[in-house]
């Protein structure tokens, strides 16, 4: 599988909300979950199935987070340890961190 094949929504409430990543059948291929905390989205959880590990859809899936953040203009708690690492790796994004 290819990652540009990877499609990434968004679906949000008012307190909550997730991103989803399908594969080029539609299939689920991963999901990052958030909910509101003091003003910030709180990242909480990133999951792709076993089968699909490996492709790079955990890091599009928070890449598409960062980038609603700096659209939108909101701020992220790194709960998710993975998304945690992905701030470490990039100290570029410090200005969005809660």
């Amino acid at each position: 599988m290819k990652v540009d094949q990877i499609k990434i929504e968004q679906q949000s409430s008012a307190d909550s909300g997730a991103y989803l990543a399908s594969d080029a059948n539609g299939a689920e291929a991963g999901k990052l979950t958030w909910t509101l905390r003091d003003g910030a989205r709180d990242a909480q959880h990133t999951i792709v199935p076993s089968h699909m590990r490996g492709h790079g859809i955990a890091a599009r899936l928070v890449d598409a987070l960062i980038e609603d953040a700096r659209r939108e203009g909101f701020t992220i708690i790194p709960s998710c340890s993975y998304v945690a690492t992905q701030f470490e790796r990039h100290p570029e994004w410090a200005d969005l961190r809660a």
